[in-house]
């Protein structure tokens, strides 16, 4: 399949396309260091915060599965390799094995500054390429992102 079956030009969707294999990379990044948090969380915020990382990285998973489904839909192939995802991710991983508990949830803020921004490039690039499909899905993305960046802000302590 290709671009031109659900009535996208191919040309247009080729930027979709490389961005949302950039998006898949640091997608993969940011849930593996969602799982550390998860596994490596302790002391008194473990109870909430535990919960929390699960609910973000299980949010994670499906999210990856959605950006790779999409990229298959465009008539193209997602980037599978755990090299390339390192190589092409903005996000960058860390290692979570004794890290405090604000500081892991600095790390996820920090992680999803970096995939609103690439999810506004995306809106940017889908909406001159007339692909409504990539855009409806890649906004729920950003809108689920930015209450969590104000919840996570909020428990810890942030303006």
């Amino acid at each position: 399949m290709d671009a031109k079956e659900i009535n996208l030009n191919e040309k247009e969707v080729k930027p979709v396309v490389d961005l949302l294999n950039d998006y898949l990379a640091n997608y993969h990044i940011h849930y593996q260091k969602l799982r550390g948090c998860h596994w490596n969380i302790k002391g008194q915020n473990f109870f909430t915060l535990h919960v929390k990382f699960e609910e973000l990285y299980t949010n994670a998973q499906l999210t990856i599965d959605e950006i790779a489904e999409r990229v298959l839909t465009l008539g193209k192939a997602p980037h599978s390799r755990f090299a390339d995802y390192i190589k092409q991710s903005k996000i960058k991983e860390i290692d979570t094995i004794g890290l405090k508990d604000l500081d892991m949830v600095d790390a996820i803020l920090d992680d999803m500054a970096i995939l609103i921004e690439l999810e506004r490039e995306l809106l940017e690039a889908t909406g001159g390429a007339g692909d409504d499909g990539t855009n409806d899905m890649v906004n729920r993305f950003m809108q689920f992102k930015e209450k969590n960046t104000w919840m996570l802000r909020s428990f810890a302590g942030k303006k």
